[in-house]
Protein backbone atom coordinates (compact mmCIF):
# COMPACT_ATOMS: atom_id res chain seq x y z
CA UNK A 1 0.00 0.00 0.00
CA UNK A 2 1.49 3.66 -0.99
CA UNK A 3 2.56 6.16 2.14
CA UNK A 4 0.10 8.89 2.59
CA UNK A 5 1.84 12.09 3.04
CA UNK A 6 0.23 14.80 3.84
CA UNK A 7 2.35 18.10 2.38
CA UNK A 8 1.35 21.35 4.65
CA UNK A 9 3.30 24.40 2.65
CA UNK A 10 1.32 28.03 1.62
CA UNK A 11 3.66 28.44 -1.60
CA UNK A 12 1.21 27.14 -4.12
CA UNK A 13 3.99 26.80 -7.13
CA UNK A 14 6.06 24.45 -4.90
CA UNK A 15 3.86 22.47 -3.23
CA UNK A 16 1.91 21.62 -6.33
CA UNK A 17 6.15 20.77 -8.37
CA UNK A 18 6.53 18.71 -5.44
CA UNK A 19 3.45 17.15 -4.92
CA UNK A 20 3.89 16.10 -8.64
CA UNK A 21 7.30 14.70 -8.15
CA UNK A 22 6.20 12.98 -4.85
CA UNK A 23 3.78 11.24 -7.00
CA UNK A 24 5.76 10.07 -9.44
CA UNK A 25 7.81 8.22 -6.67
CA UNK A 26 4.97 6.36 -5.08
CA UNK A 27 3.33 8.29 -2.45
CA UNK A 28 0.23 9.56 -2.05
CA UNK A 29 -0.47 13.08 -1.68
CA UNK A 30 -2.70 15.40 -0.09
CA UNK A 31 -2.13 19.36 0.19
CA UNK A 32 -3.00 21.48 2.61
CA UNK A 33 -2.42 25.69 2.31
CA UNK A 34 -2.65 26.23 5.80
CA UNK A 35 -2.68 24.75 9.73
CA UNK A 36 -6.65 24.97 8.98
CA UNK A 37 -6.88 22.69 5.77
CA UNK A 38 -4.11 20.68 7.90
CA UNK A 39 -6.15 20.05 10.56
CA UNK A 40 -9.30 18.89 8.10
CA UNK A 41 -6.88 16.40 6.12
CA UNK A 42 -5.94 15.10 9.39
CA UNK A 43 -9.16 14.84 10.67
CA UNK A 44 -10.65 12.86 7.54
CA UNK A 45 -7.36 10.36 7.15
CA UNK A 46 -4.28 10.04 9.34
CA UNK A 47 -1.20 10.46 7.04
CA UNK A 48 2.06 8.18 7.40
CA UNK A 49 4.01 10.96 6.99
CA UNK A 50 3.78 14.92 7.20
CA UNK A 51 6.12 17.70 5.55
CA UNK A 52 5.16 21.03 7.24
CA UNK A 53 6.09 24.08 6.64
CA UNK A 54 6.91 26.57 9.50
CA UNK A 55 5.54 29.85 7.99
CA UNK A 56 1.94 29.45 7.32
CA UNK A 57 -0.83 32.00 7.16
CA UNK A 58 -2.85 31.26 9.98
CA UNK A 59 0.24 30.19 12.44
CA UNK A 60 3.51 28.50 13.07
CA UNK A 61 4.26 25.45 11.95
CA UNK A 62 6.55 24.79 15.13
CA UNK A 63 3.40 25.74 17.59
CA UNK A 64 1.50 23.36 15.55
CA UNK A 65 4.04 20.67 16.09
CA UNK A 66 2.87 19.26 20.13
CA UNK A 67 -1.12 18.87 18.68
CA UNK A 68 0.74 17.11 15.51
CA UNK A 69 2.48 14.54 17.63
CA UNK A 70 -0.52 14.78 20.29
CA UNK A 71 -3.05 13.18 17.69
CA UNK A 72 -0.53 11.16 15.34
CA UNK A 73 1.89 9.82 17.68
CA UNK A 74 3.73 7.65 15.80
CA UNK A 75 4.22 9.80 12.24
CA UNK A 76 7.45 11.19 11.41
CA UNK A 77 7.25 15.20 10.38
CA UNK A 78 9.69 16.64 8.26
CA UNK A 79 9.88 19.98 9.15
CA UNK A 80 10.52 23.17 6.48
CA UNK A 81 12.43 26.03 7.79
CA UNK A 82 14.29 29.53 6.71
CA UNK A 83 17.39 28.96 4.90
CA UNK A 84 19.75 29.04 7.63
CA UNK A 85 17.81 29.04 10.70
CA UNK A 86 19.44 26.43 12.76
CA UNK A 87 17.87 27.72 15.80
CA UNK A 88 14.47 26.84 14.22
CA UNK A 89 15.66 23.68 12.93
CA UNK A 90 16.79 22.67 16.24
CA UNK A 91 13.54 23.72 18.17
CA UNK A 92 11.86 22.07 15.58
CA UNK A 93 13.50 18.69 16.31
CA UNK A 94 13.16 18.84 20.07
CA UNK A 95 9.73 19.55 19.50
CA UNK A 96 8.89 15.70 17.68
CA UNK A 97 9.80 16.68 13.85
CA UNK A 98 12.06 13.64 12.83
CA UNK A 99 14.11 15.95 10.25
CA UNK A 100 14.14 19.12 8.56
CA UNK A 101 14.46 20.94 5.39
CA UNK A 102 16.15 24.49 4.53
CA UNK A 103 14.88 26.82 1.93
CA UNK A 104 14.73 26.74 -0.99
CA UNK A 105 13.94 22.98 -0.72
CA UNK A 106 15.61 20.59 -3.34
CA UNK A 107 13.15 18.52 -4.68
CA UNK A 108 15.51 15.80 -4.77
CA UNK A 109 16.56 16.22 -0.90
CA UNK A 110 12.59 16.41 0.00
CA UNK A 111 12.05 12.91 -1.97
CA UNK A 112 15.18 11.17 -0.36
CA UNK A 113 14.79 12.33 3.13
CA UNK A 114 10.85 11.37 2.21
CA UNK A 115 12.40 7.93 1.52
CA UNK A 116 14.14 7.37 4.73
CA UNK A 117 11.65 8.46 6.85
CA UNK A 118 9.11 5.76 5.53
CA UNK A 119 12.38 3.11 5.30
CA UNK A 120 12.31 4.13 9.29
CA UNK A 121 8.72 3.38 9.28
CA UNK A 122 8.85 -0.11 7.31
CA UNK A 123 12.40 -0.87 10.09
CA UNK A 124 9.98 -0.04 12.71
CA UNK A 125 7.40 -2.78 11.19
CA UNK A 126 9.83 -5.34 11.28
CA UNK A 127 11.00 -4.97 14.62
CA UNK A 128 7.19 -5.16 15.75
CA UNK A 129 7.10 -8.04 13.20
CA UNK A 130 10.38 -9.60 14.97
CA UNK A 131 9.07 -9.25 18.73
CA UNK A 132 5.53 -10.89 17.47
CA UNK A 133 7.69 -13.99 16.00
CA UNK A 134 9.88 -14.26 19.25
CA UNK A 135 6.78 -13.67 21.19
CA UNK A 136 5.21 -16.82 19.42
CA UNK A 137 8.05 -19.23 19.57
CA UNK A 138 6.65 -21.54 17.66
CA UNK A 139 8.78 -23.10 14.81
CA UNK A 140 7.12 -26.13 12.48
CA UNK A 141 9.06 -29.30 12.83
CA UNK A 142 9.50 -31.28 9.85
CA UNK A 143 6.15 -33.80 9.82
CA UNK A 144 6.56 -37.22 8.96
CA UNK A 145 2.70 -38.41 8.77
CA UNK A 146 1.27 -38.24 5.25
CA UNK A 147 -1.77 -36.90 6.64
CA UNK A 148 0.34 -34.10 7.69
CA UNK A 149 3.26 -33.87 4.67
CA UNK A 150 -0.04 -33.35 2.79
CA UNK A 151 -1.11 -30.41 4.43
CA UNK A 152 2.52 -28.86 3.85
CA UNK A 153 2.36 -29.59 0.20
CA UNK A 154 -0.99 -28.13 -0.06
CA UNK A 155 0.18 -24.52 1.67
CA UNK A 156 3.22 -24.65 -0.95
CA UNK A 157 1.51 -24.36 -3.70
CA UNK A 158 -1.18 -22.15 -1.60
CA UNK A 159 2.19 -19.98 -1.49
CA UNK A 160 1.98 -19.08 -4.93
CA UNK A 161 -1.11 -17.26 -4.89
CA UNK A 162 -0.59 -14.51 -2.34
CA UNK A 163 -4.30 -12.47 -2.02
CA UNK A 164 -5.95 -15.64 -1.54
CA UNK A 165 -8.08 -16.44 1.99
CA UNK A 166 -6.71 -19.77 3.78
CA UNK A 167 -9.30 -21.53 5.96
CA UNK A 168 -7.51 -23.69 8.57
CA UNK A 169 -9.84 -26.20 10.05
CA UNK A 170 -9.04 -28.93 13.23
CA UNK A 171 -9.35 -29.57 16.89
CA UNK A 172 -8.33 -27.09 19.48
CA UNK A 173 -3.87 -27.41 19.77
CA UNK A 174 -3.55 -28.66 16.69
CA UNK A 175 -0.92 -26.09 15.67
CA UNK A 176 -3.03 -23.51 13.37
CA UNK A 177 -1.15 -20.55 14.05
CA UNK A 178 2.34 -22.60 13.88
CA UNK A 179 0.76 -23.20 9.81
CA UNK A 180 -0.41 -19.59 9.38
CA UNK A 181 3.33 -18.53 10.51
CA UNK A 182 4.68 -21.40 7.92
CA UNK A 183 2.45 -20.04 5.02
CA UNK A 184 3.60 -16.37 5.70
CA UNK A 185 7.34 -17.68 5.15
CA UNK A 186 6.35 -19.79 2.25
CA UNK A 187 5.73 -16.42 1.27
CA UNK A 188 8.83 -14.92 1.80
CA UNK A 189 8.18 -13.60 5.12
CA UNK A 190 7.67 -10.16 3.68
CA UNK A 191 4.86 -8.10 5.47
CA UNK A 192 3.74 -8.50 8.68
CA UNK A 193 2.10 -11.65 10.78
CA UNK A 194 -0.70 -10.10 12.42
CA UNK A 195 -2.31 -12.50 14.64
CA UNK A 196 -6.01 -11.47 16.04
CA UNK A 197 -7.72 -13.67 18.39
CA UNK A 198 -11.28 -12.57 17.64
CA UNK A 199 -12.92 -14.66 20.60
CA UNK A 200 -11.13 -12.22 22.87
CA UNK A 201 -11.66 -9.08 21.07
CA UNK A 202 -15.19 -6.89 22.55
CA UNK A 203 -17.84 -6.65 20.08
CA UNK A 204 -17.69 -3.05 20.92
CA UNK A 205 -13.93 -2.74 19.44
CA UNK A 206 -13.69 -5.39 16.74
CA UNK A 207 -14.56 -3.22 13.78
CA UNK A 208 -11.92 -0.32 14.83
CA UNK A 209 -9.21 -3.08 16.04
CA UNK A 210 -9.40 -4.42 12.42
CA UNK A 211 -10.41 -1.54 10.18
CA UNK A 212 -8.72 1.31 12.25
CA UNK A 213 -10.73 4.44 13.18
CA UNK A 214 -10.12 8.26 12.47
CA UNK A 215 -10.28 11.18 15.24
CA UNK A 216 -13.71 11.18 16.70
CA UNK A 217 -15.28 8.59 15.56
CA UNK A 218 -16.19 7.55 19.22
CA UNK A 219 -15.91 9.15 22.25
CA UNK A 220 -12.26 7.97 23.02
CA UNK A 221 -11.34 8.40 19.50
CA UNK A 222 -9.14 10.83 20.38
CA UNK A 223 -6.47 10.22 17.46
CA UNK A 224 -6.73 8.82 14.66
CA UNK A 225 -5.64 4.76 14.00
CA UNK A 226 -4.28 2.19 11.80
CA UNK A 227 -6.14 -1.16 11.44
CA UNK A 228 -4.53 -4.55 11.86
CA UNK A 229 -5.43 -4.55 8.50
CA UNK A 230 -3.53 -2.38 7.64
CA UNK A 231 -0.42 -3.05 9.72
CA UNK A 232 -0.67 -6.39 8.00
CA UNK A 233 -0.57 -5.33 4.33
CA UNK A 234 2.03 -6.95 2.34
CA UNK A 235 1.77 -9.87 4.99
CA UNK A 236 -0.40 -12.07 6.62
CA UNK A 237 -2.97 -11.35 8.87
CA UNK A 238 -4.49 -14.60 10.87
CA UNK A 239 -7.90 -14.38 12.02
CA UNK A 240 -8.32 -16.94 15.20
CA UNK A 241 -11.69 -18.07 16.11
CA UNK A 242 -13.43 -16.49 13.30
CA UNK A 243 -16.63 -18.08 13.99
CA UNK A 244 -17.05 -15.51 16.92
CA UNK A 245 -16.78 -12.45 14.50
CA UNK A 246 -20.34 -10.50 14.83
CA UNK A 247 -22.08 -10.88 12.09
CA UNK A 248 -22.72 -7.16 11.10
CA UNK A 249 -18.64 -7.04 10.73
CA UNK A 250 -18.78 -10.26 8.92
CA UNK A 251 -20.36 -7.96 5.59
CA UNK A 252 -17.39 -5.66 5.95
CA UNK A 253 -14.63 -8.56 6.00
CA UNK A 254 -16.47 -9.79 2.91
CA UNK A 255 -16.12 -6.65 1.60
CA UNK A 256 -12.44 -6.17 2.12
CA UNK A 257 -11.77 -10.21 0.62
CA UNK A 258 -13.56 -9.35 -2.41
CA UNK A 259 -12.25 -5.82 -3.67
CA UNK A 260 -8.49 -5.58 -0.91
CA UNK A 261 -10.60 -2.11 -0.07
CA UNK A 262 -12.04 -0.85 3.16
CA UNK A 263 -13.29 2.54 5.54
CA UNK A 264 -11.52 2.85 8.79
CA UNK A 265 -14.72 3.55 11.65
CA UNK A 266 -15.13 7.26 11.05
CA UNK A 267 -13.89 7.95 7.60
CA UNK A 268 -14.41 8.11 4.23
CA UNK A 269 -11.86 7.56 2.32
CA UNK A 270 -10.77 4.02 0.57
CA UNK A 271 -8.27 2.72 1.48
CA UNK A 272 -6.78 -0.78 0.50
CA UNK A 273 -4.12 -3.43 1.93
CA UNK A 274 -2.75 -6.68 0.19
CA UNK A 275 -3.37 -8.56 3.42
CA UNK A 276 -3.64 -12.47 2.95
CA UNK A 277 -6.55 -13.45 5.28
CA UNK A 278 -5.93 -16.40 6.80
CA UNK A 279 -8.52 -17.90 9.43
CA UNK A 280 -8.95 -20.64 11.78
CA UNK A 281 -11.43 -22.32 13.74
CA UNK A 282 -12.51 -25.36 15.40
CA UNK A 283 -16.00 -24.78 14.99
CA UNK A 284 -18.30 -26.41 12.07
CA UNK A 285 -18.90 -23.06 10.20
CA UNK A 286 -21.69 -25.17 8.02
CA UNK A 287 -23.33 -25.49 11.38
CA UNK A 288 -23.07 -21.85 11.73
CA UNK A 289 -24.07 -21.39 8.74
CA UNK A 290 -27.24 -23.37 8.91
CA UNK A 291 -27.90 -22.19 12.26
CA UNK A 292 -27.62 -17.91 11.22
CA UNK A 293 -24.55 -17.00 13.01
CA UNK A 294 -22.16 -17.09 10.18
CA UNK A 295 -22.76 -15.60 6.53
CA UNK A 296 -22.90 -17.99 3.95
CA UNK A 297 -21.08 -15.79 1.12
CA UNK A 298 -17.98 -15.07 4.18
CA UNK A 299 -17.72 -18.92 4.62
CA UNK A 300 -17.53 -19.45 0.96
CA UNK A 301 -15.05 -16.71 0.59
CA UNK A 302 -12.86 -17.78 3.37
CA UNK A 303 -12.69 -21.62 2.38
CA UNK A 304 -11.19 -20.54 -1.74
CA UNK A 305 -8.55 -22.75 0.11
CA UNK A 306 -9.00 -25.04 2.90
CA UNK A 307 -6.73 -26.83 4.97
CA UNK A 308 -7.57 -29.71 7.58
CA UNK A 309 -5.02 -29.91 10.12
CA UNK A 310 -5.18 -33.66 11.72
CA UNK A 311 -5.13 -34.00 15.10
CA UNK A 312 -1.69 -35.49 16.64
CA UNK A 313 -3.67 -38.85 17.37
CA UNK A 314 -3.53 -39.16 14.07
CA UNK A 315 -0.35 -38.76 13.26
CA UNK A 316 1.75 -40.82 15.53
CA UNK A 317 4.75 -40.56 13.11
CA UNK A 318 5.23 -37.06 14.22
CA UNK A 319 5.07 -37.46 18.06
CA UNK A 320 8.41 -38.10 19.55
CA UNK A 321 10.03 -35.85 16.40
CA UNK A 322 8.29 -33.52 17.42
CA UNK A 323 8.52 -33.59 21.44
CA UNK A 324 12.22 -33.81 20.77
CA UNK A 325 11.95 -30.22 18.97
CA UNK A 326 9.72 -28.81 21.35
CA UNK A 327 12.16 -30.09 24.45
CA UNK A 328 15.08 -28.19 22.96
CA UNK A 329 13.04 -25.25 22.45
CA UNK A 330 11.15 -25.06 25.63
CA UNK A 331 14.73 -26.46 27.37
CA UNK A 332 16.88 -23.06 25.38
CA UNK A 333 14.27 -20.93 27.17
CA UNK A 334 14.22 -22.25 30.68
CA UNK A 335 17.86 -22.03 30.76
CA UNK A 336 17.92 -26.04 30.95
CA UNK A 337 20.84 -28.18 29.61
CA UNK A 338 19.87 -30.07 26.64
CA UNK A 339 18.00 -33.53 27.90
CA UNK A 340 16.93 -36.51 26.52
CA UNK A 341 13.64 -39.29 27.10
CA UNK A 342 14.34 -42.05 28.99
CA UNK A 343 12.76 -45.47 27.50
CA UNK A 344 9.74 -45.53 29.87
CA UNK A 345 9.04 -41.73 28.89
CA UNK A 346 8.75 -42.64 24.50
CA UNK A 347 6.58 -45.64 25.88
CA UNK A 348 4.24 -43.18 28.08
CA UNK A 349 4.07 -40.70 25.08
CA UNK A 350 3.31 -43.72 22.22
CA UNK A 351 0.35 -44.71 24.61
CA UNK A 352 -0.98 -41.36 25.72
CA UNK A 353 -4.06 -39.80 23.47
CA UNK A 354 -3.28 -36.05 23.67
CA UNK A 355 -6.68 -34.81 23.67
CA UNK A 356 -5.54 -31.19 23.64
CA UNK A 357 -2.95 -32.19 21.01
CA UNK A 358 0.47 -30.28 20.73
CA UNK A 359 -0.62 -28.17 23.25
CA UNK A 360 -1.04 -30.12 25.46
CA UNK A 361 2.36 -31.88 24.50
CA UNK A 362 4.15 -28.91 24.98
CA UNK A 363 2.90 -28.01 28.58
CA UNK A 364 3.58 -31.37 29.44
CA UNK A 365 7.08 -31.18 28.27
CA UNK A 366 7.35 -27.58 29.85
CA UNK A 367 6.37 -29.21 33.37
CA UNK A 368 8.26 -31.90 32.86
CA UNK A 369 11.55 -29.64 32.40
CA UNK A 370 10.45 -27.57 35.35
CA UNK A 371 9.93 -30.26 37.85
CA UNK A 372 12.27 -33.17 36.59
CA UNK A 373 15.69 -32.62 37.57
CA UNK A 374 17.52 -35.63 35.69
CA UNK A 375 19.60 -36.04 32.68
CA UNK A 376 16.42 -37.90 31.63
CA UNK A 377 13.07 -36.65 31.05
CA UNK A 378 10.64 -39.81 32.67
CA UNK A 379 7.36 -37.65 32.34
CA UNK A 380 5.50 -39.42 35.09
CA UNK A 381 2.21 -37.07 34.70
CA UNK A 382 1.19 -39.05 31.82
CA UNK A 383 0.13 -42.33 33.40
CA UNK A 384 0.40 -45.64 32.09
CA UNK A 385 -1.67 -47.48 30.35
CA UNK A 386 -4.48 -49.30 32.86
CA UNK A 387 -4.29 -46.88 35.26
CA UNK A 388 -5.44 -44.01 33.22
CA UNK A 389 -9.11 -42.90 33.70
CA UNK A 390 -11.82 -45.58 33.32
CA UNK A 391 -13.36 -45.44 30.04
CA UNK A 392 -17.28 -45.18 31.89
CA UNK A 393 -15.97 -41.65 33.80
CA UNK A 394 -16.05 -38.16 31.60
CA UNK A 395 -12.67 -37.14 31.46
CA UNK A 396 -13.90 -33.77 31.07
CA UNK A 397 -16.46 -33.97 33.91
CA UNK A 398 -16.68 -31.21 36.37
CA UNK A 399 -15.59 -32.64 39.52
CA UNK A 400 -15.42 -31.24 43.08
CA UNK A 401 -13.26 -32.93 45.06
CA UNK A 402 -12.34 -32.42 48.76
CA UNK A 403 -14.89 -31.21 51.78
CA UNK A 404 -17.96 -29.54 50.83
CA UNK A 405 -17.67 -25.76 50.03
CA UNK A 406 -20.05 -23.11 49.71
CA UNK A 407 -22.26 -22.55 46.56
CA UNK A 408 -20.24 -19.51 45.74
CA UNK A 409 -17.08 -21.05 45.30
CA UNK A 410 -18.49 -24.35 43.27
CA UNK A 411 -19.96 -22.04 40.93
CA UNK A 412 -16.57 -19.83 41.00
CA UNK A 413 -14.66 -23.11 40.35
CA UNK A 414 -17.65 -24.42 37.42
CA UNK A 415 -17.15 -20.66 35.29
CA UNK A 416 -13.46 -21.62 34.93
CA UNK A 417 -13.87 -25.46 33.93
CA UNK A 418 -16.11 -24.22 31.13
CA UNK A 419 -13.55 -21.54 30.24
CA UNK A 420 -11.18 -24.15 29.98
CA UNK A 421 -13.33 -26.11 28.44
CA UNK A 422 -13.72 -23.75 25.70
CA UNK A 423 -9.94 -22.97 25.25
CA UNK A 424 -10.21 -19.71 26.94
CA UNK A 425 -12.86 -17.94 24.69
CA UNK A 426 -14.26 -15.73 27.18
CA UNK A 427 -17.36 -14.58 25.45
CA UNK A 428 -18.38 -18.18 24.20
CA UNK A 429 -18.13 -19.09 27.61
CA UNK A 430 -20.49 -16.16 28.81
CA UNK A 431 -22.88 -17.36 26.68
CA UNK A 432 -22.62 -21.21 27.42
CA UNK A 433 -22.97 -20.11 30.90
CA UNK A 434 -26.09 -17.77 30.62
CA UNK A 435 -24.64 -14.44 32.01
CA UNK A 436 -23.48 -11.44 30.61
CA UNK A 437 -19.95 -10.35 30.06
CA UNK A 438 -19.71 -8.09 33.04
CA UNK A 439 -21.21 -10.73 35.24
CA UNK A 440 -19.23 -13.62 33.75
CA UNK A 441 -16.06 -11.50 34.36
CA UNK A 442 -17.04 -10.56 38.52
CA UNK A 443 -17.35 -14.26 38.86
CA UNK A 444 -14.25 -15.21 37.17
CA UNK A 445 -11.93 -12.66 39.42
CA UNK A 446 -13.77 -13.16 42.81
CA UNK A 447 -11.70 -14.53 45.28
Amino acid sequence: MSTYLLLVDDDRTFASLAASVLRHEGFRVTLAHSLHDARGAMSREAPDLVVLDRRLPDGDGIDFLPELRAQLPDTPVLMVTAHGDIASAVVAIQAGARDYLSKPVELDDLVLRARRAVADLQLQERLRLAESELGGRRRLSRPHSPKMLAALQMLERIAKAPRSPVLLLGETGVGKEVIARHLHALQGGQGSFVHVNCAALPATMVESELFGHERGAFTDARTARRGLVEVAAGGVLFLDEVGELPLQLQAKLLTFLDKGAFRRLGGTAELSSSARVVTATNRDLTKEVAEGRFREDLYFRLSVFRVDIPPLRERREDLLPLAQSLVAELGAELGRRPVSFSSAARARLERYPFPGNVRELRNVLERALVLEAGPELELSSLEPQGTSVPPDVDPDAFVVSGPPRPLQDVERLYVRHVLARLDGRRMEAARVLGLSYPTFLRRLEEE
